[in-house]
């Protein structure tokens, strides 16, 4: 027989739990949180992912959410302690945004052409951001891709606009940003490392904490070290006949451009970028030039996300190594690389002897020296 004040006390007690568990149901709701809002035109019913970077060369999700029939979307977070540079990613193409504590940000594209549609608002960050894009996509229009890294009035422009606030992420967006498969700001370059330093000293001072700042510091140091002030970077090659490299392929082996040349053949030197437009194409060549025979490929990838470099560089059939940021630009000083894709040949003997800028023109000048 059941006794009437147990089950008064279980039910009093049921009632009490249900009562803790709704008050952190309702603590966890009012957490303080970002908000990404906007629209899509043309996406109802796809899904839209919130991605933040894993500190490793990945991204990962933070939040997802299914385009409404209106073609709305609402994507939230948790603070991160410091300024972040997120994106959003819809099929496969990305459009990035600031976030910092609690801040909402509005958000609109065009499915049909994500990343160039996409345009941001909301705070100063975001609002920085997009007058940024903005300038870089009107220089583009205007010049073409491969022109606008050395375009000095986007420069100055953008220049400026990161001087209002080094500290901001946006200016952490520029130092790094490629366009057309060269840096905007070159760190090779003495006034484009100036602005650099700017950026790198107010994230010391100023954000002491943030990830980012020891990346930055490293890069503008090591920088500044293989560019003198006083001139300009020249081409050095030793006893060897070339410049040697020593970098870690995508299993972290260190592998040595002076082991491809000990092989005898005809070495070609690339400097790439694998998430630039042009890439697919300088790839394609090399290996039309690889399959003829008597040459061998030594390939540095500059992009400034590792992960992406590692899932295109294991299915590539020469040797392929990573130049970090972290790596600094001893390498891209020393063989003078101002833009990507860059490719150098290296004879038989061992003999630095050519530049090829122009892809088009690779199969002939190497040619000359099978």
């Amino acid at each position: 027989m059941s006794n009437p004040r147990f089950a008064l006390r279980q039910s009093r007690l049921g009632a009490a739990i249900l009562s803790i568990v709704a008050i952190l149901m309702l603590a966890a709701c009012s957490e303080p949180r970002w908000s990404a809002a906007g629209t899509v035109e043309g996406a109802a019913g796809r899904r839209i992912i919130a991605e933040a970077p894993d500190g490793r060369g990945g991204w990962y999700p933070v939040d997802t959410a299914t385009i409404a029939d209106d073609g709305t979307f609402l994507i939230t977070g948790t603070p991160f302690g410091h300024p972040e540079l997120l994106r959003l990613s819809l099929d496969g193409a990305q459009a990035y945004f600031p976030v910092d504590s609690i801040e909402q940000i509005s958000f609109s594209a065009s499915a049909a052409d994500f990343q160039k549609s996409a345009r941001i608002s909301g705070t100063a960050s975001a609002d920085r951001m997009q007058q940024a894009n903005d300038l870089i996509a009107a220089a583009v229009a205007k010049n073409g891709a491969a022109a606008a890294a050395s375009d000095a009035q986007l420069k100055r422009s953008l220049a400026e606009l990161m001087l209002q606030d080094p500290a901001d992420i946006t200016s952490y967006y520029l130092v790094f940003h490629n366009v057309g498969g060269a840096r905007l700001f070159n760190p090779t370059d003495r006034r484009d490392l100036r602005i650099i330093g700017a950026v790198a000293n107010a994230f010391t001072q100023q954000r002491p904490a943030d990830p980012r700042t020891p990346l930055l510091k490293e890069l503008y140091l090591s920088s500044k070290a293989a560019v003198s002030p006083s001139q300009p970077v020249v081409l050095q090659a030793p006893s060897i006949g070339y410049p040697d490299i020593a970098l870690a392929d995508e299993k972290g082996a260190t592998r040595r451009l002076s082991d491809a040349v000990a092989k005898g053949n005809v070495t070609l030197v690339s400097f790439i970028a694998y998430t630039a437009d042009n890439s697919p194409a300088t790839n394609v060549e090399l290996n039309r030039i690889r399959q003829a025979g008597g040459v061998e490929i030594y390939q540095i990838g500059v992009d400034p996300d590792e992960f992406q470099w590692r899932q295109s560089a294991r299915n590539l059939p020469w040797t392929t190594v990573y130049n970090s940021p972290k790596d600094g630009v001893t390498v891209l000083a020393t063989y003078n690389v101002t833009t990507l894709p860059v490719t150098f040949v290296i004879n038989r003997q061992g003999e630095l002897v050519e530049r090829v800028d122009d892809i088009t023109r690779l199969a002939s000048t190497v040619n000359k020296y099978r």
